[in-house]
């Protein structure tokens, strides 16, 4: 199997004439064969004529230009019409009249330029053929010339189909291809959102608390140790984003999980802000995605308090189900804005929509009456990474 596996391998590598080449060269054999002789196409019903010399240059021009059928498929059908021409005026009707509807299946499908010039010219010529023929004897009745004309012209519309079928399936997998490139573009958009504006945003609150603690250097120490951690937590988790990128990467190794929320509420508290956290249950061995997209919620709103309600006391409380999880999280609206960090444009919230409607859940995010704003979703879980 190996071996054949290599031999196939390397066909298909070999030029496209070389492929073509060997069915040319078995029609030439069987063509020599005398029990074959006169068991090829017939027009004009002439009386089959001894096999001679001449024979062996009609069947050269019907067989050889057979290999260049794909790569030039216009001289491909010139001589093997030109052939074919001549085994019906000899009357050899050689098995090699049969390479013709061959070729013009071959023009059909892998002719590109000048395909309406070639046809009116093959039917144009095909006229003088006939013509000839009645000239020399042939008893063909005119029914049997438009007979033969419409076989021919459908060989020829086989090959165009051909032609058309391939054309459709390159054009699917094109658009498969740019929807796919797309989906990952997006895919690594969101990704790079929630990494960078969390850990941005936690580090600019940081820094700009920092100003007010120059009088107590224990708290500046403290403050300062929070933006170089987080600061390596990003380097670590946008390493982590361009592993993803490699081929041979397995995509679900090192992804953020619904395990790693302790981590994250931690060091939003070391940004300043004050978070309650709670969680009921245990995660599922199957959760697949759900984790991850229960992390990112978590993360983005989390990030949204440390911007729009930096100081507020803030509530995260997820729950393990066995067929969903359950995330809210909430924010009171009362802290100091002083500290926040510019508005952002909406991309995480829309992005965590749909991540989690991707996979069948509900996501909603609103402002609360008391000012603030609470975010929730509904994770199904089971779903696979």
């Amino acid at each position: 199997m190996i071996d054949l596996r290599r031999a196939t391998e390397r066909w298909r590598r070999c030029d496209v004439v070389a492929r073509d080449l060997p069915f040319g060269l078995l029609l030439a054999v069987l063509s020599l064969l005398p029990a074959l002789h006169g068991k090829g196409t017939q027009v004009g019903d002439l009386p089959v004529r001894p096999f001679d010399t001449p024979a062996l240059v009609v069947i050269a021009l019907e067989c050889l230009p057979l290999a260049v059928r794909r790569r030039w498929p216009v001289v491909c059908l010139v001589l093997v019409s030109l052939g074919f021409a001549l085994d019906q005026l000899y009357g050899y009707h050689v098995l090699a009249s049969n390479a013709l509807p061959i070729a013009l299946i071959s023009a059909g499908a892998h002719l590109e330029r000048h395909r309406r010039v070639t046809v009116l010219l093959l039917s144009l010529a095909y006229v003088p053929l006939a013509v000839a023929l009645g000239r020399i004897g042939a008893t063909e009745k005119p029914e049997g010339y438009v007979v033969f004309y419409l076989a021919l012209a459908l060989a020829w519309g086989i090959g165009a189909w051909l032609r058309s079928t391939r054309a459709a399936e390159a054009d699917r997998r094109r658009h498969v291809a740019e929807a796919t490139r797309a989906a990952e573009r997006t895919r690594i958009a969101r990704e790079l959102h929630d990494v960078v504006t969390h850990h941005v945003t936690a580090m600019v609150v940081q820094a700009e608390a920092a100003r007010y603690l120059t009088a107590a250097p224990d708290r500046l120490d403290a403050t300062l140790s929070a933006v170089t951690d987080t600061g390596r937590r990003a380097i670590a988790d946008l390493r982590h984003m361009l592993d993803l990128l490699k081929a041979d990467h397995d995509t679900d190794a090192g992804m953020p999980s619904a395990g790693e929320l302790h981590t994250l509420v931690e060091q939003t508290r070391r940004a300043g802000q004050p978070v309650e956290f709670t969680e009921e249950g245990v995660p599922a061995e199957s959760a697949g995605s759900a984790e991850f997209v229960t992390y990112r919620v978590v993360q983005e709103a989390l990030t949204n308090a440390l911007k729009h309600a930096h100081g507020s006391p803030t509530v995260v409380h997820v729950r393990y189900g066995e067929k969903e999880i359950s995330v809210a999280v909430s924010t009171d609206g009362s802290g100091s804005r002083a500290t926040a960090s510019p508005g952002g444009s909406g991309r995480g919230l829309a992005g965590l929509r749909e991540r989690v409607e991707a996979l069948g859940g509900e996501f909603s995010a609103d402002r609360q009456a008391g000012g603030g704003f609470v975010v929730r979703a509904r994770i199904p879980a089971g779903s696979p990474s």
